[in-house]
């Protein structure tokens, strides 16, 4: 018989803990001194919760508070157990971050060197009636990174501390992007599992879109177990099991679902899911799955090397986002927060969210709401901007939470592509590594064996990639923007955004440009008086190299140089999602050479300024409003081509896309006088693209500084393109009025143009942080309006600069 009981040790479990500082830079009075603990938790939102530390994000509280991570750290609790009758009792650990030492009544259980997996410990001689008392000692993470440095040699990385010598969140060490705020903890749930013969150990169901749900039962058993024992999996109404004898290690059931619907991506039709329960007797596991087919075609073709995603044998065009950890303590995350930030990528159009290797093998809640949304998830392993070590202990915990991982995910319908690592073969091949590696192996070993044989036996149905960027060919430079995936980096630390047209990338997986966050966001966090971009609390919160005069640097001739804080913050969010916008816009003109993009980033794990769409605060920037825009289903765009205009349309649907198009040369001055204009139809077929000439008679200007065109489809598609930059361009300084009316939940703000009105947004979080605005970067022509609809607020009497901002009132 099996039977598994469960304790649980977790503070919602009712389990008191304490967390210590038991050695190390601590403040005087904090060695030794017990301070109440949240498990599953960090020492920094531990600290913060008992006042003993300030906001890590706010000012520049960050650096004070570095010393947390050469700390050492005991979290202690005392529990009472009564026994059970089983044979066998086990303490699991879902997540120690990262370096601890485990004891259980005096009793070292054992020692761990990886965030990224879990434990298991045999306890059941250990325990005694009564109370007993559980111990996770942890060294401080900075500390034990530099001493196993010291230990085994260094492999060149990125950023300051040595992160690629352990098994932990490589960003939790600080990035370009995110605090340095190296933690340690009890990270996720922590319980004692009470069995006796043959207990559940772990469950791969792998469903196919034949129907065909094929689940792996891996098995454990005591040594005194005789019974033969029976698996059953249920899926779909249908029920299948299998009988095993004592001593199996794995049990594998094939149930077939008749009529099984199809799980496919948002925008390719609906996302059915199946309850499994797989049952051995009164041991059982549920899930959920999606029965569907993901394949990635890198065959040579022509131009190169393609790099097509393809779902149930339909080709998928990506439009996609990076995913980093959500919060810089990852433990404050919950199913709420992931729904709301994956809603953030649904509602901007995109159907791929890509888990960068820097971060963390997300939560189930994570791929779950994925799985609910059509959101595809490529996950990357845990390998990022480093060369790693192939040798021991290093190799033996990558294969062991590689292992894991790949058995945790695999069920998931979502799962679209692993991905071995985040730039380290590029790096490999242009970072200057060759010479500090000195011929030690650096992580190849890994990208290009072990991990593509782990997914080829655990998860087969999903492709594998060895890296990104990646050529799918090791004589063919890693990012080459012929072949496979790139990343195009040079646009904002290098060159003008107008380099992103010099590229024709069968896929990009990582671009992007930098801008603030909401200035409530900002403001929130630094105080500097005055506040200013080169402020000392600014720079905190700024942690690209040089990256505001990058951002100065990146306005070229778009835009003018701010004159004041005010325009400073507007002019850079704008100029962010201009720059973002124009890589896409080209991107997507060139389909199908070009299958996707996935811009960096979606979220932010704190308020900084950064790539992210959406800030540490949760509100959608300007970029993400110009991403909503470029990521719809159908798009036009005028591309210069040939020495002249065309409009691109691509369909991005399964309609063919018939309409009119009407292209009008107008004057952006009062009354938006129309100079010329030209029809014509397009019919455009399921998921595919046209490119149209624009005729003469509207593409040359007469005074390019005063005229633009406006690009308009009778379905209500609309495109615009000026003949002149923003600063050459003349536009009128009282181009429109505004009235504001109250709602029930809010309040709207309508905008009247009399004149060309060139990307108004709205900005209600400078009168209150909770107001938010549905609609940003609205271009209207004379005698058009739009209303802005603003909710969780209260409605003002009138709004100006610089709550309604437009081009218009940057250089009329």
């Amino acid at each position: 018989m099996t039977s598994l009981k469960t304790f649980d040790l977790t503070t919602a479990g009712g389990i008191a803990w304490t967390v210590h500082a038991v050695e190390g830079p601590a403040p005087d009075g904090l060695i030794g001194r017990a301070v109440a603990a949240t498990v599953p938790g960090e020492v920094h939102t531990d600290l913060l919760a008992a006042g003993q530390i300030p906001d890590p994000f706010d000012g520049d509280n960050e650096s004070k508070l570095h010393w947390i991570g050469r700390t050492r750290w005991s979290y202690r609790t005392t529990f009472a157990w009564a026994t059970d009758g089983h044979e066998r009792q086990e303490l699991v650990a879902d997540g120690l971050d990262t370096v601890a030492t485990v004891t259980l009544n005096g009793q070292e259980l054992g020692r761990t060197a990886n965030q990224h997996r879990s434990y298991r410990f045999d306890v059941t001689h250990l325990l005694v009636a009564g109370d007993n008392e559980l111990v996770v000692e942890f060294e401080g993470p900075v500390t034990a990174a530099e001493a196993q440095r010291a230990k085994v040699g260094s492999w060149p990385h990125t950023n300051l501390h040595p992160y690629n010598e352990l098994r932990k969140m490589a960003s939790n060490f600080g990035w370009d992007w995110g605090p340095d705020v190296a933690t340690a903890g009890i990270w996720r749930p922590i319980r004692i599992e009470s069995w006796s013969g043959v207990r559940i150990d772990a469950v791969r169901p792998l469903a196919g879109a034949d129907g065909v749900l094929t689940t792996h039962v891996s098995l454990v058993w005591t040594d005194t177990a005789s019974e033969y024992q029976t698996v059953t999996v249920e899926v779909g109404g249908m029920t299948q099991s299998t009988s095993v004898k004592p001593g199996t290690d794995t049990a594998v059931v094939t149930n077939r679902v008749p009529d099984a619907q199809l799980w496919w991506p948002r925008g390719y039709g609906e996302q059915p899911l199946y309850d499994v329960t797989v049952t051995l007797n009164d041991d059982d596991w549920q899930g959920r799955v999606g029965f569907r087919d993901i394949t990635v075609n890198v065959a040579p073709d022509n131009d190169g090397t393609p790099f097509v995603l393809s779902v149930n044998g339909k080709p998928v065009y990506v439009r996609g986002a990076n995913w980093i950890p959500d919060d810089a303590f990852v433990t404050r995350l919950n199913a709420d927060t992931y729904r709301t930030s994956v809603l953030d990528a649904v509602d901007a159009g995109m159907n791929l969210l890509r888990v960068w290797g820097g971060g963390i093998y997300e939560s189930e809640d994570f791929y779950d709401v994925c799985d609910e949304l059509g959101i595809l998830v490529w996950q990357d392993f845990l390998f990022a901007c480093a060369a790693y070590s192939e040798d021991e202990p290093l190799r033996s915990e990558v294969e062991a939470e590689a292992r894991q991982a790949v058995t945790r995910l695999s069920r998931h319908a979502s799962l679209a592509v692993w991905n071995g690592n985040n730039e380290n073969i590029w790096g490999y091949v242009e970072w200057g590594w060759r010479v500090p590696l000195a011929g030690k192996a650096w992580g190849a070993g890994y990208y290009l064996d072990l991990l593509p044989k782990i997914v080829a036996e655990l998860d087969p149905r999903t492709p594998y990639s060895p890296g990104s960027p990646y050529s799918f060919d090791q004589f063919i430079h890693p990012n080459d923007d012929r072949h496979g995936t790139m990343h195009i980096w040079d646009v904002w630390n290098q060159v003008d955004y107008t380099t992103y047209r010099k590229y024709k990338p069968r896929f990009v997986s990582e671009f992007g440009f930098q801008g603030p966050p909401a200035w409530s966001t900002l403001t929130s966090v630094v105080h500097d008086e005055p506040l200013d971009p080169y402020g000392d609390q600014m720079l905190v919160h700024q942690k690209a190299f040089e990256g505001n005069l990058k951002l100065e640097r990146g306005l070229g001739a778009h835009l003018p140089k701010w004159e004041n804080i005010d325009d400073w913050h507007w002019i850079t969010q704008l100029n962010q999602a201009r720059a973002v916008a124009y890589g896409i816009e080209h991107f997507r003109s060139l389909f199908p050479l070009n299958t996707g993009a996935v811009v960096w980033q979606l979220n932010d794990n704190w308020p900084v300024v950064s790539w992210a769409a959406v800030d540490g605060h949760g509100i959608r920037k300007p970029l993400w409003y110009a991403l909503k825009r470029v990521y719809a289903d159908r798009l036009l765009t005028v591309q210069p081509r040939n020495d002249g205009l065309v409009v691109a349309a691509h369909n991005d649907t399964d309609e063919t896309w018939s309409t009119e198009i009407t292209v009008t040369r107008r004057s952006t001055g009062k009354g938006s006088e129309v100079l010329a204009q030209e029809t014509f139809a397009i019919e455009i077929a399921r998921r595919s693209a046209v490119v149209n000439a624009v005729p003469e008679s509207v593409a040359t200007a007469g005074d390019p500084a005063a005229e633009y065109l406006e690009v308009r489809g009778a379905d209500g598609v609309t495109a615009y393109w000026y003949f002149v930059e923003d600063t050459e361009l003349q536009l009128v300084g009282d181009a429109y009025t505004s009235a504001v009316a109250p709602t029930e939940n809010g309040y709207d703000v309508t905008v009247t143009a009399t004149a060309l009105a060139k990307d108004l947004a709205l900005f209600p979080d400078r009168l209150d942080p909770a107001a938010r605005v549905d609609s940003s970067l609205i271009t209207l022509s004379a005698g058009e309006s739009h209303t802005f609809h603003i909710t969780n607020s209260t409605a003002p009497t009138e709004v100006d600069s610089p709550v309604l901002r437009s081009v218009n009132d940057l250089v009329s």
